[in-house]
């Protein structure tokens, strides 16, 4: 864990991502707290970041994205170097088959 974004308020913001049991209430929330432009910007970042890990060709996510090259570089620089969020996370959406 990066002990430099680690604050009391990223904490609070991190267990109220924790309350939410549904679909519905996180667009409900994340409809609030983020701007559609940043949600598709997160959400694009999952999918590089899933395509990746599939082994696909920057190529091939540009065209399926619309990632950027930039993008598509940050993404997998956190795949092969950072805390293993992505990697943990997809694991479980496929073990869970969605």
């Amino acid at each position: 864990m990066n002990n430099k974004i680690k604050n009391e308020h990223i904490d609070k913001l991190f267990e109220a991502f924790l309350t939410i049991d549904s679909v519905k209430e996180c667009y409900m929330f994340f409809e609030d707290i983020c701007t559609v432009k940043e949600l598709n910007t997160i959400a694009q970042r999952l999918e590089v970041a899933a395509m990746l890990q599939k082994g696909k060709k920057y190529s091939q996510i540009i065209n399926e994205t619309g990632a950027s090259t930039a993008t598509i570089s940050r993404v997998n620089r956190c795949l092969q170097y950072g805390a293993d969020g992505y990697k943990l996370i997809l694991d479980k959406i496929e073990k869970e088959g969605k």
